[in-house]
């Protein structure tokens, strides 16, 4: 590969990753914020939790439509339109006059950052397939998973200067900057002879060939699982760290930024190694990992143990996460290249749903327990191991034993 080859291949991976940084950043910059949006609008943690579910449904659901919609229409010109949404939500967050009106724009907030997700995956399989693709999509990662690191800090940085409405104010001069950057610099990936036929039986038929290949699916639920384990964390950690421990908002940006090194380190050991380590002996060491740190997590609640003893099961469950995301990410969409939209709109899809699931769960006992924030990520990371030995590993094995019988 040449100099020039290796730096618009770079130039490409910050774009997309930036991309991809959009739904970090409409979900973690305003955790800082959640003790003091509770007092500003007199209402309950549950009910500032439900603003990060209504935004993680949004997430979901607009995959779910601009996925197919990228199948027939292309990749740029859905994403623009999005973008477009995404700036507008962002304006009304930040004037938002009570709980509920909030609750109701973070929804259409997600709904439109959506896209950046889901076509930023898209172009990336328009353009690679084989070890090509992980490769890629480990580099686009390590740019994307920026976004948990430095949100946070964002966040508690705005919160210096002005109130929390500023934070919204600030995702929507973000979406101005993608909007310019993707209409000067991202070309259509995909061309008019690759399209899938624009109806609706098809988008439906897409995805129920989807929902039938059970090695897809099962990879597609490891991953939501997994995520459901991940928002979990996202949405107990603010009043675990700042109720419980008594650290400060910027203190816990800190400690969440920290915390994103871990996705970087899993994402980069999956980009640097897959050469020598298969992505699913990855994806099995991502799962035993998460299981552990799980249990860890939990058993450190329960015992009251310092912050530290909280720390560390945390660090390393996201270590396993980034490991987990990237491999059953491409081992799903390796050979799904003629419907890639919908099928990256699946795989995103089913995680924010679990995600937006798993959100409320953690605020049951209140604002001042960490318990069920670790129940949850045990249980769905154990589910997540299970979904994958039972759908993906039976199923990858049988066809394996019957051509050594042949053979």
């Amino acid at each position: 590969m040449t100099d020039s080859s290796r730096k618009k291949r770079l130039q490409l991976a910050v774009l997309l990753g930036s991309l991809g940084i959009l739904g970090p950043f409409t979900i973690d910059t305003y955790l800082p914020s959640f003790p003091t949006i509770v007092s500003d609008y007199n209402t309950t943690a549950s009910l500032v939790q439900i603003s990060l579910t209504t935004a993680l449904l949004g997430l979901g659901l607009g995959q779910l439509v601009i996925g197919p919609l990228s199948d027939v229409k292309g990749r740029r010109k859905p994403l623009l339109i999005f973008l477009c949404i995404y700036i507008l939500a962002s304006l009304i967050c930040s004037i938002a006059p009570n709980i509920y009106f909030l609750i109701a724009s973070r929804f259409v907030q997600g709904f439109a950052a959506s896209g950046g997700i889901v076509l930023s995956r898209a172009i990336v399989r328009d353009l690679y397939s084989g070890k090509e693709l992980t490769k890629f999509f480990t580099l686009m990662v390590l740019v994307g998973n920026l976004g948990p690191i430095i949100a946070p800090i964002a966040g508690g940085v705005i919160l210096n200067f002005t109130v929390w409405n500023g934070v919204f104010i600030a995702l929507a001069c973000i979406g101005i900057i993608l909007t310019i950057t993707v209409s000067f610099k991202l070309k259509e990936t995909l061309p008019p002879e690759r399209r899938v036929p624009s109806n609706l039986p098809q988008v439906i038929g897409n995805f129920g060939t989807l929902f039938k290949n059970k090695v897809f699916m099962g990879y597609a639920l490891t991953q939501g699982f997994i995520t459901a384990g991940i928002f979990a964390y996202v949405s107990g950690i603010p009043f675990v760290y700042q109720n419980i421990y008594g650290v400060s908002p910027q203190q816990f940006s800190l400690l969440f930024g920290v915390n994103g090194l871990a996705l970087i380190i899993g994402s980069q050991s999956v980009g640097r190694l897959t050469d020598i380590i298969s992505e699913r002996t990855f994806l099995k060491i991502g799962l035993g990992l998460a299981n552990i740190s799980g249990l860890a997590l939990l058993i450190a609640i329960l015992l009251e143990a310092p912050l530290i003893g909280v720390v560390i099961p945390v660090f390393t469950f996201l270590t396993s996460i980034s490991m987990i995301g990237t491999t059953s990410f491409t081992l799903a969409i390796e050979s799904q290249g003629h419907m890639a939209g919908s099928a990256s709109a699946l795989l995103g899809v089913l995680p924010f749903i679990m995600g937006s699931l798993s959100a409320p769960l953690v605020g049951i006992g209140g604002a001042y327990t960490g318990v069920p924030m670790a129940a949850v990520i045990f249980v769905a990371s154990f589910l997540a191991f299970i979904c994958y030995f039972i759908l993906v590993k039976t199923k990858v094995q049988k066809p394996a034993l019957a051509a050594n019988r042949k053979a």
